[in-house]
């Protein structure tokens, strides 16, 4: 499940490699946080949060045939998380 949103999400942004996501297993619920660059949180959420609802949608359809419910959470990153860490003062 997590490497069908990390296809779909790679997919609609123009900075791929700053894709993270996270698989939060819980008892009854899995939850996918998503987390990209600053430039590209537009693109995942999209028009009035359309592509968004789509992901989710899509996730949850996914995860019926495994019996838990499945949440997405979508997360942009500062420049500083997108270059793997905090950047040095000079």
């Amino acid at each position: 499940m997590k490497q069908l949103v990390e296809t779909i999400v790679k997919a609609l942004v123009d900075s791929p490699e700053e894709v993270v996501i996270t698989e939060i297993a819980g008892e009854q619920t899995m939850t996918y946080e998503i987390k990209v660059g600053q430039k590209d949180t537009g693109k995942v959420i999209g028009k009035m949060g359309r592509t968004a609802q789509a992901i989710r949608t899509i996730v949850r359809a996914a995860s019926a045939k495994s019996g838990k419910s499945a949440t997405v959470q979508i997360d942009s990153m500062n420049d500083e998380q997108a270059e793997g860490g905090l950047k040095e003062e000079q």
